[in-house]
């Protein structure tokens, strides 16, 4: 038997001894009775109280330890930094682009909605030069950037937050050396080379419009094109070209921009029309002149 149990008998008791006495409580105090079953609500709230302390202090350490091992990834520094870039973004968007795109990037009469296009068509747009567009044209030609990588990354963050859409592709060296070179030149053959030409220098369209030469693109460059299918280029997905081959085919356009000319002068590269059109200039006109040259010291 416990303390609190003894307690209560012997007051049990004592009210028992009382009653049989026929004693009365003096008037203006309580009576002993009274007494006891006060001190016995007392000391079992308080019994209550403490238990529902130590509940709720085991159930707040529970909470915290469950929390510890099942709650997701990431750090406040990591969010802190990814808002920070999506505000130096939306900033240099309002200064440099928000005129042909709208404050909300929604598009207007002289520029297309930026919503869903993704940080990968900012990221290839921008760091080609591309954007910002000085006046409207019927293409927009590569120049050098005017912004640093990381405002380039700022404002691919901000575009980014309004609506998703393709990433930028990582594409490290590793993978470029260890890519199937045939599989990317018969991927480029039969989807690029119609219109950028068999050793990528690019050929003119319809309406003004051209394909741009290769030479000088990034393998980020290269797959961001493919994802984001700028200006008359149509767009490859995944369905079309899996991550894979889309760097097989930047590999390979890669090595025929890089890769020296086995025959001397490459005469740009643009293949056997360039090169029959300087033999015919340059050599049979040559032989016209030694011909000419000779008739005339005969007639002398």
């Amino acid at each position: 038997m416990t303390a609190d149990a003894d307690e209560a008998d012997a007051d049990e008791e004592a009210d028992t001894e009382t009653a049989g006495s026929g004693a009365k409580p003096v008037a203006g105090r309580p009576g002993l009775l009274g007494r006891r079953r006060a001190r016995r609500r007392v000391s079992t709230s308080q019994r209550r109280r403490r238990s529902s302390a130590l509940v709720l202090a085991l159930g707040l350490l529970a909470t915290g330890v469950l929390w510890t091992l099942l709650a997701p990834g990431g750090n406040a520094a990591s969010a802190s930094d990814s808002n920070e870039a999506v505000r130096q973004g939306r900033a240099l968007y309002l200064q440099g682009c928000s005129t042909c795109h709208g404050l909300g990037a929604q598009g207007s009469s002289t520029g297309p909605s930026l919503i869903g296009v993704g940080a990968a068509a900012v990221d290839f747009q921008v760091s080609t030069g591309r954007m910002p567009l000085a006046a409207p044209a019927a293409q927009a030609d590569r120049k050098a950037p005017i912004y640093s990588d990381t405002q380039i990354a700022q404002l691919a963050a901000y575009i980014d937050s309004l609506g998703g859409g393709p990433e930028i592709p990582k594409v490290d060296d590793t993978a470029l050396d260890d890519a199937a070179l045939s599989k990317g030149g018969e991927l480029y053959r039969a989807n690029c080379a119609q219109c950028h030409q068999a050793v990528a220098q690019g050929a003119p369209l319809t309406y003004g419009k051209f394909a741009p030469s290769l030479d000088g693109s990034t393998a980020t460059q290269i797959i961001e094109a493919m994802r984001t299918g700028p200006e008359s280029m149509p767009v490859f997905g995944d369905r079309q070209i899996n991550e894979e081959d889309a760097v097989a085919v930047a590999a390979y356009v890669r090595h025929l921009t890089d890769a020296p000319s086995p025959g001397g002068f490459s005469l740009g590269k643009y293949g056997p029309v360039p090169e029959g059109l300087l033999a015919i200039l340059v050599g049979i006109g040559g032989l016209l002149a030694v011909c000419l040259w000779i008739g005339a010291r005969q007639k002398r």
